[in-house]
Parts: C-alpha cells; sequence; structure tokens
C-alpha cells in the first residue's frame, strides 16, 4: 500500500469519526432531558447553559449539524472512490459504494445514535462546547437555508407555529405518566402532579359542598343559640342568614364570635352576632379551581360560597377543598366522618351518591365521565333521565349501579359494580 493511499485512509478513518461525532450530537441533543439540563442550568452548570442555548434555535443547530456530517461523509465517500479506483479501476466505485455504505451505516450512524440514545445528556453536556462554535461558522450558510425551507414549507401549505402551552402540558402528563408505575411513591406523586395539572379543569360547582349538606346559621337566632351551634360545628366559618338560606348576609367566623364573647365578660346577649360577620365572598360555580386558588391566596380567604347563573346558592368551596383536588382527601379530628367508598369482597363498592367521579376515578382507577355530572348520584340521575327508586339497576360505562337508598329526590347510597365485557 502506498503512502498516498495509507494518508487517505488514515482521512477517511478521521473524517468517520467526525461524522459519528455529528450523529451521535444530533441524537443527544434532540434527545436530552430538557428538565433535567434547566435544573443544571439553574445550578450553574455552564455546558448545561450551552446545550438550551443550541437547543433554542433548533432548525439552525440541526441544519449545522447535517450541513457538517453531509460534507464529511460525502468527503469521506469521494475519497474512499479515489483510491479505490486507482487500486481496482472502474471496479472501485462499486467496491467503494458498498464499503463505505458499510462503514458510514455501522460507525457512522447506528453505533453512536445508540449509545446517544443511552446516554443522551451526557453525551449532550460533552458536544455543546464542541458544537456551538460549528453552529456559528455554519450561521450563514443556515440562513439562506432557513429561509429556502421556510418558502417551500409556506407554499406546501404548512402554518404550524411554535409549540403550544397545550402541548407543551400534554408533554409533561406523559412524562408523569412515564414515570408513575416505577412503585408506589412514584404512583402517588403522579397522582398529585396530574391533580396539579388537571385544576385548570376542574369548576368549583364540581369540589363545593352542596347546599344540601352546608352548615348555616339563622341570624335570628339568640347569641347563646348560636355560639352552641358554632362550638358544636366541625367548622370555623359559617354562612350567616337571614329568612331564608339564599339570603347570606355575612360568614361568621368562631374565632371573632369568642373573641366578642370574652370582650363581653360573658354578656351573651348583648352581643350583635350579625355586626361580627364579614362580608360574604360570592364566586361563580363555573370558575375553574385553579383561578379560584389564585383568589384565595390575593385576598387571604379559606373559603367562598358558590353561586349559580342566577345568583342561587349552590354550596360553600375552601381553600382545603382545591387542596384535595392536588393531595387527596384531608381528614382531621373534627371532620365529620361520611360514607365515601366501601370496597366489598366480591370486587363492588358501596358508595356514597355525594362522591365524586373524580375522587372515583383516582381512588380506584375507573375512568367513568365528569363532562355531564360531578357526583356518582349526578351522573346515574344524568344516565338514568329520571329519580330512580331503591332496588333500581342501571347498566353504563362498563359498571353496574344498584340504587341502594334514595332521600326524597337525591340518591344517598348505591352499588357500583364493574360489569365484565368479554
Amino acid at each position: 500500500m502506498t503512502d498516498p493511499v495509507i494518508l487517505i485512509v488514515i482521512a477517511i478513518i478521521v473524517l468517520l469519526l467526525l461524522s459519528a461525532f455529528f450523529s451521535g450530537s444530533e441524537t443527544a441533543l434532540t434527545g436530552a432531558s430538557r428538565p433535567r439540563m434547566h435544573q443544571l442550568e439553574l445550578d450553574g452548570n455552564r455546558r448545561a447553559g450551552m446545550v438550551n442555548g443550541l437547543r433554542q434555535r433548533q432548525e439552525r443547530l440541526i441544519g449545522s449539524i447535517l450541513v457538517g456530517n453531509n460534507i464529511v461523509n460525502i468527503l469521506a465517500a469521494s475519497l474512499a472512490t479515489s483510491a479505490l479506483i486507482e487500486l481496482f479501476g472502474d471496479a472501485g466505485v462499486f467496491y467503494a459504494t458498498m464499503i463505505m455504505t458499510l462503514l458510514v451505516l455501522i460507525f457512522s450512524e447506528v453505533l453512536p445514535k445508540t449509545y446517544a440514545i443511552r446516554h443522551a445528556d451526557q453525551v449532550a453536556l460533552v458536544a455543546a462546547p464542541i458544537l456551538r462554535p460549528i453552529v456559528v461558522l455554519f450561521s450563514p450558510v443556515m440562513h439562506v437555508v432557513e429561509a429556502i425551507v421556510r418558502n417551500l414549507l409556506h407554499v406546501a401549505g404548512d402554518r404550524s407555529t411554535a409549540t403550544s402551552s397545550a402541548a407543551h402540558e400534554e408533554e409533561i402528563r406523559g412524562a408523569v405518566g412515564l414515570h408513575a408505575d416505577a412503585d408506589e411513591t412514584a404512583a402517588t406523586e403522579g397522582v398529585m402532579l396530574r391533580g396539579v395539572l388537571d385544576l385548570d379543569d376542574v369548576e368549583v360547582g364540581e369540589i363545593m359542598t352542596h347546599r344540601t349538606d352546608m352548615e348555616m346559621v339563622d341570624a335570628e337566632l339568640s347569641p347563646a343559640q348560636i355560639i352552641a351551634q358554632i362550638l358544636h360545628s366541625p367548622f370555623t366559618r359559617l354562612p350567616l342568614y337571614r329568612d331564608n338560606s339564599d339570603n347570606v348576609i355575612g360568614v361568621l367566623h368562631a374565632k371573632a364570635l369568642l373573641r366578642e364573647v370574652q370582650n363581653q365578660n360573658s354578656h351573651i346577649e348583648d352581643i350583635d352576632v350579625p355586626a361580627l360577620a364579614a362580608e360574604p365572598w360570592f364566586v361563580p360555580e363555573s370558575t375553574d379551581c385553579l383561578s379560584q386558588l389564585h383568589a384565595f391566596r390575593q385576598r387571604g380567604e379559606h373559603s367562598a360560597l358558590v353561586v349559580d347563573e342566577y345568583g342561587a346558592l349552590q354550596g360553600v368551596v375552601s381553600l382545603e377543598d382545591i387542596i384535595e383536588e392536588i393531595v387527596g382527601e384531608i381528614d382531621d379530628e373534627y371532620d365529620v366522618p361520611v360514607n365515601g367508598v366501601q370496597r366489598q369482597e366480591d370486587g363492588s363498592c358501596i358508595v356514597d351518591g355525594r362522591v365524586t367521579i373524580r375522587d372515583l376515578n383516582r381512588e380506584l382507577s375507573w375512568n367513568l365521565p365528569d363532562e355531564e355530572a360531578a357526583t356518582i348520584a349526578g351522573l346515574v340521575l344524568h344516565e338514568a333521565r329520571s329519580i330512580p327508586n331503591e332496588g333500581q339497576s342501571f347498566t353504563f360505562y362498563g359498571f353496574r349501579f344498584d340504587i341502594l337508598r334514595r332521600e326524597g329526590n337525591q340518591i344517598r347510597s348505591l352499588r357500583v359494580t364493574r360489569v365484565d365485557t368479554k
């Protein structure tokens, strides 16, 4: 083998190594974890900052890598063809094509890209400082290429813009779903993270305590009766009404009332209870939970009265209700026990009609729709198109619903059994 041929072989090897670098870098920089790179940059990692900076102009980054990769591949193929033609004549073209295809495929594409996929973050951190000057070098060329590509896509009818916030949210949901099955802790964290993402899709009307279950104070009662009711209540804030429950005149705080009892030296009958009540805060039932959470923080309030589109009182929503949408049920020593979900040995569940569909889906991994109703009783009423009697059964969405107890027009308890649809 002559010296020129040896030099050509060495040059081809170097070019293949450069091709492998470009191929691996492309895969690593597009596949590296965005959240991890962002956190590393916040922690002061300069290489992570370079990765994030390069990915801000992803079209230019990919274009520069492809330009460099094509240059070295074409040059390597040309050198190989020239050397093999000199050795084998016209047959050298065939030999060069076969050999270079095999070498590029294995050593410049499959091998570096496979490694980069397995170690995307590490490879991206190593490649970013090397690629940054290359991107700057090819920047003038890429300006022209980007303009040509953009115009061609426009002619072809592509009007796509930057990724929407909804797409970013779906990406986060996907990442949460991928890691939620890792173990029990990850599953619990996954439920909480999904709860945060769902806050702006859930209306306060879906999580509020309905007016039929609210505890309210009649302003016409004597101060002694009101104090007794406050002391026996598990709540520290109670709506105060006059004449009828729709006429709420204020919200009475237990501390304010007890403080006034102390100020009056226990002369209870001298207390003007309505004067102690804070101004009621009304919010529409269509308010989403994320907006309501921000409103609670801004106002420094812990609860609000919920009204419908006609201004009629529908219930009360608290800060705790919204937090429970994220972390699950929170009970304390003053909470009134409520029959929620009781799993039976036969696989069915005895469910209180007031339990929300969202809680059932989260607790039991069901997939019942909650667009038309907030509670399980509301779902049965919506599907039955009537008020069912005790003992009636309905089957829909892959479940059988047996009505166990009804009070007035309200379904209080029902048995839910999954139906085998196979």
